[in-house]
């Protein structure tokens, strides 16, 4: 199990489609030791969303695998920094250019 190309999250991380994201979030993470997440297309997040992503690393650290956040879009990087979660995550905030302010 090695590294594999990011996993890119399309849909939204709100409360409508975290329960449908958990296993596909959960079986990325068990197929690799290092999962890398583009999140660079996701339109809106709410606190649902950003507990998967805490489940998620916390996952990783239980099993000693790694997750990293390679591209986050306005709507993640903004309830990351409202929720004061950045240092939990520990990846640099990437927007990508067609986003940034």
């Amino acid at each position: 199990m090695s590294s594999s190309p990011p996993l890119v999250i399309s849909d939204d991380l709100t409360i409508y489609h975290a329960l449908e994201l958990k296993p596909v979030l959960l079986n990325a993470l068990a197929a690799t030791n290092e999962l890398e997440l583009n999140l660079a297309q996701v339109s809106e997040m709410d606190t649902a969303g950003l507990q998967l992503l805490i489940l998620l690393k916390k996952e990783a650290q239980k099993t000693g695998k790694c997750v990293r956040i390679v591209a986050h879009s306005q709507a993640v990087s903004s309830v990351i920094d409202f929720c004061n979660m950045a240092a939990e995550f520990g990846d640099p905030l990437v927007i990508p250019a067609h986003e940034a302010p």
